[in-house]
């Protein structure tokens, strides 16, 4: 059964930190346990902030980073090197500095990419390179971590409230009509989601504590999408105490 946590800290700085603490340790764990590790990652202001935070610590090489896959959780679909794009953010933050194995590096495609600008073959394109990944007749790699960032809204990934892909069943799905520029985007579905062991929500700012609240009090998954995300053995709510404003007591662990 799924287990939920939540812990708060005391700004972002120290979110940042603390997040980027746990995941080292926790791709260490994946790799004593596996001999690999597998990690989903977001975008946004706290995801940079982490992929930073990661870059300035010594326990960083403990991680063999050539046993790790790098996945995408979403990514706005425009030109490769394009500054909006999750992948960008996420090599200039932390991945340009890391002895990856590049065959191990699974970015979204790009709108000027291998399935050309249509954003429905780039999505089964991308679900197509997670099944070429996944053990036996899976669908999709094992995912140690999937971080997560919740939109004031409270979408997760790129599969916001009310929108059709809150809908889709198949793994990947191709977003037009975003209410967050740019208009098409490409994400992990929900149940894509779910398949994680474990699914880290990081939230930071006094926009994000209602729908963390909202969410935690048990929203509806299609109406607040951050509702509908666990993880198959855990579940971390990791929090500044601006996001946390809202959280019952009863959930909370403060740092």
């Amino acid at each position: 059964m799924s287990e939920t946590s939540v812990v708060v800290h005391a700004d972002p700085e120290v979110l940042a930190q603390a997040v980027a603490a746990r995941l080292i340790v926790g791709l260490i764990d994946a790799q004593a346990e596996r001999g690999e590790a597998g990690v989903v990652l977001t975008g946004g202001r706290v995801a940079a902030a982490v992929y930073r935070a990661i870059r300035e610590l010594p326990a960083r090489d403990a991680v063999d980073w050539r046993r790790v896959d790098v996945w995408w959780g979403d990514e706005r679909f425009v030109p490769a090197g394009h500054p909006d794009r999750n992948d960008t953010q996420a090599r200039s933050a932390l991945l340009d500095m890391l002895p990856l194995d590049p065959a191990r590096v699974h970015p979204m495609p790009a709108a000027d990419g291998p399935a050309g600008d249509d954003p429905e073959a780039a999505a089964a394109w991308y679900a197509a390179e997670l099944a070429a990944a996944a053990p036996g007749t899976a669908a999709l790699p094992h995912f140690d971590v999937l971080l997560l960032g919740v939109g004031e809204d409270g979408h997760v990934a790129s599969v916001f409230p009310e929108h059709p892909v809150a809908y889709e069943s198949r793994p990947v799905g191709a977003v037009r009509g975003s209410p967050k520029p740019p208009p098409v985007r490409l994400t992990l579905t929900l149940p894509a989601i779910n398949t994680a062991d474990e699914v880290w929500l990081v939230a930071a700012g006094p926009d994000k504590a209602r729908p963390v609240g909202m969410a935690l009090a048990g929203a509806g998954p299609v109406q607040l999408p951050a509702a509908g995300v666990h993880g198959l053995s855990r579940t971390r709510w990791l929090l500044d105490r601006e996001a946390a404003a809202e959280v019952k007591p009863r959930f909370r662990s403060l740092r």
